[in-house]
């Protein structure tokens, strides 16, 4: 581990958590947030959508810049744009503006995970590593993505400590704290070659592109039960335009040719993509159903979702140190698609203990897939260009996570009772057993340690 010490690592965990935390802390923040600005719980669901959105677009963004200018100074970059939200968000007066402030977290955090993990790359190679120790990615993937449990327990303890606002304003203490560490210790990127090209290597046609398809769908996404047709006849113009784009281009942003030709990686993306819509679905979910349907405060209800958080970590402990990647990932689907069950049978005179148990099962399947996913990408990841594709890995996160503030705004559009729970449920069902059956048939994981 000296190779890795603590100073050097401590800060990469910090910054990739920023952004998992920041996705879910507003989670037990929707209900307050709209009596505040007196609109429908369900029109808040727009401030989940803004930090996905700018994620998805950002992340990929922040490993092609990492790869072309250095990921310290992309790291610094996002750190500062962190701060500017926080603040922005903390003394908003109406929705759009807290629409803006987090669209700013989620540009800024996203730098946080695919810098973390060229620079891990870099060091590893440096020291005639073919990998890093198990510890450190698994550490990594904790922050990167086990963390996102701890935002609504956390947002809890905001909100009912200091209200609403505090969910942003943490963001201010958090990104200076990420800001030191960063500056005393990760060490300085080589300088800046000189020479021309610098634009086009980031492909900002294709970065256009792909973002304004991205929102198109989601306007289209949002706007269901009631179809805006027009939003999704652009994003598949878009879209269309986009692919016969990128792959003509030379340094193309959303690598068409890496997905088709590396599918192990491509059925990855995917795979993650999917535990990922059903894992937020669920902190989503169950924390608005706590406070709207069983009249819970925001923090018992971000207190009720914490055992998965927190077992969710233990469990991907050992699942780092064993290197497996397989077994892992079907013992995660196969708790998924139980705990999704379990959801059927959960109404408002459940008791507490029950509801913590299909929480801890949620538990086991994220901190098992969340590991193995990402050693699965580490491993089948082009070594060249490694921080774009950990950005794409988070981007197909939040694609999951774009589709779970979706199905939670429909489902929850006109209130929250138990019936509509249980259609979360019904939801989470299919999405487990189509994630058990690419598991099961992928043949490329049964080569994979």
């Amino acid at each position: 581990m000296t190779t890795f010490p603590r100073r050097f690592v401590a800060p990469l965990l910090v910054g990739s958590a920023l952004n998992p935390v920041n996705s879910a802390l507003i989670a037990v923040a929707l209900v307050p947030i709209a009596e505040a600005m007196r609109v429908p719980p369900g029109r808040t669901a727009v401030l989940v959508a803004a930090l996905y959105l700018a994620s998805a677009v950002a992340q990929p963004t922040a490993g092609k810049l990492a790869d072309e200018f250095g990921p310290r100074r992309v790291f610094l970059a996002g750190i500062l744009l962190v701060l500017a939200g926080g603040a922005l968000g903390g003394f908003a007066q109406d929705l759009p503006t807290l629409v803006a402030a987090r669209a700013l977290v989620g540009v800024g955090t996203s730098a946080g995970y695919p810098t973390a993990m060229l620079l891990i790359r870099r060091r590893a190679s440096a020291a005639g590593l073919t990998e890093p120790p198990g510890g450190v990615l698994g550490a990594l993937s904790i922050a990167g993505q086990v963390t996102a449990a701890v935002g609504p327990p956390l947002g809890g303890l905001l909100v009912g400590a200091a209200g609403w606002r505090a969910t942003f304003l943490v963001n201010i203490p958090a990104g200076l704290a990420a800001l030191a560490m960063v500056l005393s210790w990760v060490p300085k990127d080589p300088p800046l070659a000189r020479g021309t090209g610098a634009v086009s290597r980031v492909d900002p046609i294709g970065i256009a592109g792909f973002a304004g398809a991205l929102t198109a769908l989601l306007v289209f996404l949002m706007s269901l039960p009631d179809p805006d047709w027009i939003a999704l006849g652009i994003a598949v113009v878009l879209g269309t335009a986009l692919v016969r784009w990128e792959l003509r281009a030379a340094n193309p942003f959303f690598d068409v040719r890496l997905l088709r030709s590396n599918a192990p990686l491509s059925r990855t993306y995917a795979r993650n993509g999917l535990t990922l819509l059903g894992s937020y679905t669920v902190l989503f979910g169950l924390t608005q159903w706590f406070e709207a349907g069983r009249g819970l405060t925001a923090g018992q209800a971000g207190l009720l979702v914490l055992p998965m958080s927190g077992l969710a970590a233990i469990v991907s402990i050992p699942v780092s140190r064993r290197g497996s990647i397989r077994g892992p990932l079907i013992v995660a689907a196969v708790s998924s698609l139980l705990a999704s069950t379990g959801l059927l049978f959960l109404d408002s005179g459940t008791a507490i203990a029950a509801i913590a148990g299909v929480a801890l099962l949620f538990g086991i399947a994220l901190g098992t897939s969340a590991v193995s996913n990402q050693a699965a990408l580490y491993a089948q990841a082009p070594a060249s260009g490694v921080g774009t594709a950990s950005g794409l890995f988070r981007t197909f996160t939040y694609l999951g996570t774009i589709a779970s503030a979706t199905i939670t705004g429909i489902v929850f559009r006109t209130g929250v009772t138990d019936g509509k729970l249980h259609t979360i449920a019904v939801v989470l069902i299919l999405i487990s057993a189509v994630v058990a059956l690419m598991t099961v048939t992928d043949h490329a994981l049964k080569e994979l340690a």
